[in-house]
């Protein structure tokens, strides 16, 4: 059996998903059941496909990853990325599907695109060289 764990991919991707995902597990899976209750009561199986997994892989060790987490993890990361990448800090919709996602972009740990420290997507990685 293969350890995912040792593979330096997955330790990139481990490193960035946590730091784009600034929620704890808690706090984002009662964000899910709020958004998913609205006022009534609510169902803990309601909860979003995609939160309730992001919420697990928070609650994991990177050894106990599974391809399927792996695959979490990457859309995460290209979601997260991709809204950050057009703030819309006035609009709550964009805030609550950061939000959904395990980000909270009004805390003050919250990586912005215009202070350009998110980090560069698998594959993209910046080249030390100037380019001519």
């Amino acid at each position: 059996m293969v350890n995912l764990a040792d593979d330096p991919e997955v330790q990139k991707l481990w490193n960035d998903f946590h730091s784009l995902v600034n929620m704890t597990s808690e706090e984002l899976r009662k964000w899910l059941l709020t958004t998913s209750s609205g006022e009534v009561a609510f169902d803990p199986n309601e909860l979003p496909e995609q939160g309730r997994a992001i919420v697990e892989i928070l609650n994991k060790r990177r050894a106990d990853l599974t391809h399927n987490d792996l695959d979490v993890m990457r859309t995460t990361v290209e979601t997260v990325r991709e809204r950050l990448a057009d703030p819309r800090r006035e609009d709550d919709d964009w805030r609550h599907e950061l939000m959904s996602m395990g980000h909270d972009p009004l805390k003050p740990d919250s990586e912005r695109p215009d202070e350009e420290n998110l980090p560069e997507p698998p594959g993209n990685e910046r080249s030390a060289e100037p380019a001519e």
